[in-house]
Order: structure tokens, then C-alpha cells, then sequence
């Protein structure tokens, strides 16, 4: 049992080292390209990417979430816009929720330091109360379900807590996507109408 929870926390931290060593050779190559300046660029660039261009796309939803200087609509915007609702929901989906696998995964590696310097005093402020409260995985549910909250700074806090990694993917897998499906489906909706009334 002590190998296999040993080998269990090897395989955790392997996953994610290498989650953030990827994630910053896209930093980097997509900063350099100006990939992260506007829908219209990552569009462009995606295209080139051809067939690969679904696994890029999560590749770079995935960098968003772990470093946020990336602005998070934009690459939604962009899937939206590229792929379509559908295709677009599903790529958003998978490279958010892997993203917020890593931050959970982060902040029980290496802990509050880390999660503090993530954000603002006073967005640390605000929700490090929550900590305290027996009722945090409820919160938490409710932010991811409801994306009124940070939800990538949630996912760090929620590795500060004795929340278990089943519960954490648990929360996440089903809380996501009906913010996704009403972001995608209502900007695919609002593109079409706003295509036909400059077609008049």
C-alpha cells in the first residue's frame, strides 16, 4: 500500500512538471509569434497549425488557465470562432479542466506560498476565509458551476484544503461545462446574428 501510494504521488508530481514545462514552451513560442494579442491572430495562427491545430488549442487553453497572463476569453472566443460551438465547447472544456488539474495539483506540491502569490492581496483576502469554513468543497462547487469567482485561483485554493484529487476532478468535470456550453452556444449565436445584420 506505502509503494502504491508512493508510486501515486511520483506519477502526480511527473504529470505535473511536465504539464508546466509545456506550458512554458507555449508561453514562450506564442509571445514571440504575438499569438495571445487578439482572437483574430490565434485564429490564424491555429489554422496553420492544420490537423494538429484541436491539440494545439488545448495545449494553449490549458497554458491560460495555469498562467493567467494569457486573458482566458480570448482563447474561448477563438475556439468558439475556429471550431464552432460544438467542436469549440469540447476543445475549451478539455484544455480548461486539464488546466485546473494542474493548479490543484500545484498548490498541494508546493502549497500557500504559491497560491498567495498567484493574485491580488485583495482577491487573497476575499476568498481565504473560505479555508477556514467546513463547508468549502460546497463554495467551491457552487464558484465552479456558477463562474461568478476566479475559478483558476479556486482551483489553487482548493489544494490548500484536505479535498482529495477524485472530489476535486469530480467538481470540475461537472460544474464546467454548463458555464462553457452557455459561453459557447450564446457568442455562436450572437456571431450568426450579428453576421446577418451587417448582411442587410
Amino acid at each position: 500500500a506505502f509503494m502504491s501510494i508512493r508510486g501515486g504521488k511520483i506519477l502526480s508530481t511527473t504529470v505535473t512538471i511536465v504539464g508546466i514545462l509545456i506550458s512554458l514552451v507555449l508561453v514562450i513560442i506564442g509571445l514571440k509569434m504575438g499569438v495571445f494579442t487578439s482572437p483574430e491572430t490565434l485564429q490564424m495562427f491555429l489554422r496553420g497549425a492544420g490537423l494538429w491545430a484541436p491539440l494545439v488549442f488545448v495545449g494553449i487553453q490549458v497554458v491560460q488557465v495555469v498562467f493567467p497572463i494569457i486573458p482566458g476569453g480570448l482563447t474561448c472566443v477563438a475556439g468558439v470562432l475556429l471550431f464552432g460551438p460544438v467542436w469549440g465547447f469540447v476543445y475549451n472544456y478539455v484544455g480548461i479542466c486539464i488546466g485546473s488539474c494542474i493548479n490543484f495539483s500545484l498548490a498541494k506540491q508546493y502549497g500557500r506560498p504559491l497560491v498567495e502569490r498567484s493574485v491580488s492581496e485583495k482577491v487573497w483576502g476575499k476568498y481565504i476565509k473560505w479555508l477556514d469554513s467546513p463547508k468549502f468543497d460546497l463554495y467551491f462547487a457552487l464558484a465552479i458551476f456558477f463562474p461568478v469567482a476566479p475559478d483558476d485561483f479556486l482551483c489553487l485554493l482548493a489544494g490548500l484544503t484536505p479535498m482529495k484529487f477524485r472530489r476535486f476532478v469530480t467538481i470540475i468535470l461537472l460544474g464546467k461545462p454548463l458555464a462553457l456550453l452557455a459561453y459557447s452556444w450564446g457568442l455562436a449565436t450572437a456571431l450568426s446574428w450579428l453576421a446577418q445584420f451587417l448582411g442587410r
